[in-house]
């Protein structure tokens, strides 16, 4: 029981961290770019990702954490998605509204949905479903404002909902499937995750800015805003695997929903940001949501664990281990048989 405490404590600690840094560095950055006039996103992120691996390999060598090697394959590819994915969610937000942008973020939880049911067999019960679509209902009447559609930007929003959603159950399932943890994981997919969007990052912001990130005059306030962003972000990277590695996928889009709402709130509060009745219903729709997908996962959760606990389902596990003893001793029979023939 102490074990399960400790466990729920962890994960409460990761939301909390994931929530308070994500919405610090959106305040950070929206100042940085809209009083600043510094409009270089994804450059930014690639900087994000260099200080938050050159910090945790401070760490590592200091022996807060330990190394887990982990096919070079996979690190490589899935620090390559996950960097595509930051590109094309900038380059989905350049050529498109506002309104279709905010539409695209609200699609990657039903396609997360839909993608861990149809390939992982993963159920989400009706009752999940329900609070999902009250929720998404919420974040939508407070932040879709405009849907303006055009091809190329829909294929953007489209690529960028696929890469989003599978990198994002690949963190998940990585962690789980190869027993490492999140600051692990993101240790060894941190460089090539800065590496593909510093090059390209450049680019797509002097396409989508018509502005050189290197012909930019860099005031010391600038700067400062530059490094503090950056030293949030070591914390936003760390607790965006660590969310999505001890829930899932979904629970941490719900939980950047709430951000948003955070974030509209904090925009009024601090930035003076225009704020309306439909700001203020939709926000609140969207608690109630987030409530319900709270409480029924919690319920269910309690359910799952009375099954595993009861005297049946040890009974049950206690059978399914008795065939691979089984197993090895047909092995060893028939290995016995065959010398005997020889």
């Amino acid at each position: 029981m102490g074990e399960l405490t400790g466990y729920q404590l962890g994960v409460i600690g990761a939301l909390f961290l994931s929530v308070a840094s994500s919405v610090s560095i959106v305040i950070c950055n929206k100042a940085l770019m809209s009083n600043l006039g510094f409009p270089f996103a994804t450059t930014l992120t690639s900087w994000h990702l260099m200080v938050t691996y050159c910090t945790l390999h401070v760490a590592h060598r200091l022996n807060f954490f330990e190394n887990k090697r982990i096919d070079m394959k996979t690190v490589i590819l899935f620090g390559i998605l996950n960097g595509v994915s930051i590109g094309f969610l900038n380059l989905s937000l350049g050529f498109n509204s506002i309104g279709f942008y905010q539409m695209t973020k609200l699609a990657i939880i039903p396609f997360t949905v839909l993608l861990e049911t149809l390939f992982l067999k993963k159920q989400f019960s009706q009752k999940i479903k329900m609070s999902l679509f009250v929720l998404l209902v919420g974040v939508g009447i407070a932040s879709v404002t405009d849907l303006q559609l055009n091809f190329l930007g829909t294929v953007l929003s489209l690529l960028a909902i696929a890469t989003t959603c599978v990198g994002q159950i690949l963190t998940n399932t990585i962690q789980k499937k190869l027993n490492v943890s999140s600051t692990q994981l993101l240790y060894q997919s941190a460089p090539f995750q800065a590496a593909i969007l510093f090059v390209t990052g450049p680019l797509v912001d002097q396409y989508l800015t018509k502005q050189s990130v290197f012909a930019f005059k860099y005031s010391p306030l600038v700067l400062g805003f530059i490094i503090l962003s950056c030293v949030i972000a070591v914390s936003v990277n760390f607790s965006t695997f660590l969310v999505i590695g001890k829930t899932s996928p979904v629970t941490y889009q719900v939980l950047g929903h709430l951000k948003t709402c955070l974030v509209l709130g904090f925009g009024y509060t601090l930035l003076h940001d225009p704020f309306t009745h439909r700001n203020i219903i939709g926000i609140l729709v969207a608690i109630i949501g987030m409530g319900l997908y709270s409480y029924f996962c919690t319920h269910e959760n309690k359910k799952k664990q009375m099954h595993d606990l009861s005297p049946a389902s040890q009974i049950k596990d206690k059978d399914s281990n008795a065939p691979l003893l089984d197993k090895e001793n047909h092995f060893e029979v028939k290995k016995a048989t065959k010398d005997s023939l020889v």
